[in-house]
Formats: structure tokens, sequence, C-alpha cells
């Protein structure tokens, strides 16, 4: 198995000749699709979606309805190869995966409130959870969670304790081309430290770099 990190909220698992990329949008480098058997999608922000992507690569998309709708309207080239997925629903892009959760967190009451759903994937003898942009908390045991640790909608508090309510082992960060590096540094010690004292583990890679 192989966990790349790219950039900003975008994942890729490689494992048993399939290659699942989660996430690649606008922040996010183009090879991160190459040689992609499926492509999964939690919510329509330009930082989770790109119509590029999807272009570059032939591979199926699995995704919520909301986001499906925008393919139609963007590349519709691209639809016929969308799979449309729900919460709760179980379904296989290559390893077992279920869907999690149905909106977007809070940015501001006053501003849409968007959906998004998750994905909770067995990739070998690990149990993954991208939560995408929410904190909706996936009500299973998870050994890896990529953790968003910088947003408009995020507070270090509620990072902190997101990661802990989950409780995996080990928290991988995503979402962080938000703030400077500075900004990141403070975020890395905050979460190193407190999450230690629960004997979790927390890393944050740079684009391109495995797990």
């Amino acid at each position: 198995m192989r966990i790349t990190k790219f950039g900003h909220a975008c994942v890729r698992l490689e494992s048993g000749g399939h290659t699942i990329v989660i996430d690649p949008g606008g922040f996010t480098e183009p090879e991160a699709v190459d040689g992609a058997t499926a492509v999964l999608i939690t919510h329509e922000h330009a930082d989770h979606y790109s119509a590029d992507h999807l272009r570059r690569t032939d591979a199926p998309v699995h995704t919520i309805a909301a986001v499906a709708a925008k393919i139609r309207e963007d590349v519709p080239e691209v639809a016929e190869r969308v799979t449309v997925v729900a919460p709760g629903q179980q379904f296989d892009p290559g390893v077992p995966t279920m869907v999690v959760g149905e909106k977007h967190a809070v940015i501001h009451p006053e501003m849409q409130h968007f959906d998004n759903s998750g994905y909770l994937l067995q990739v070998e003898d690990l149990t993954i959870f991208h939560p995408g942009d929410s904190l909706t908390l996936p009500g299973v045991h998870v050994d890896l969670l990529l953790l968003p640790v910088s947003a408009p909608w995020l507070k270090i508090s509620e990072c902190i304790d997101f990661a802990r309510d989950v409780g995996a082992q080990r928290s991988l960060a995503i979402h962080d081309k938000v703030y400077s590096e500075t900004g990141l540094k403070m975020v890395d010690a905050h979460l190193s430290r407190m999450l230690g004292e629960r004997a979790q583990t927390f890393v944050r890679l740079q684009p391109g770099q495995d797990l």
C-alpha cells in the first residue's frame, strides 16, 4: 500500500492494482490523477473539485448528487463516468468504501450550506477516513484520519477535538493551503502536543510525499 499527500485536500491511495484519488482540486498538482483507477470527490468547492483534473483522467468518478450536477454543467463529457453516491451508502471503487455525512461545516449562518460527504475506506488492514470539509464523526474505528487543519470554517480547538473524538492512532494533515507556513507550524505544534497526550500521532507532509 502507498499513501501519497498531494496539494491541499488531495490524497492518493494505491493498493492491489487500484489507485484511488480523493479531492483533486484547484490547489492540487495535476499529476495527482495520473494512473487513477477511481476519483472520489467530497463536495463542489474549487479546492476539492477541478474540471481540468477530471478531463486529464479517464477514471470513473464517485461523488454526491450536487457535484454530479456541477460536472454535468462544467464537463459534460465526464458525466457518463460519474456514479452518484449517498450518505450511508457502501460502494467499492477498488476498496470497500462507505459514504459519511451530508453537509459541509458551517462557514457563516448567512452563507449557503453546501452538501458534503466524506469517505471511509478499508485499504488492506487500515481504515482511512477523509471527511472533506466536515467535522462529522464516522461512528466507527478509524486507523488513519485525513485531518483538515486550516479553513475558514475551522478553529484549531475544533480541529484538535475532532481528531481526539475520531480517535485514530494517526492523523495526516490535509486542507493545509489556507495558512502561511508560520501558521501551519503553530498548528503542527498544537496538534502534535495535544494528540500526543492521548498516544495519537500527527504528521503534515509536503505535496508528493508518502506517508
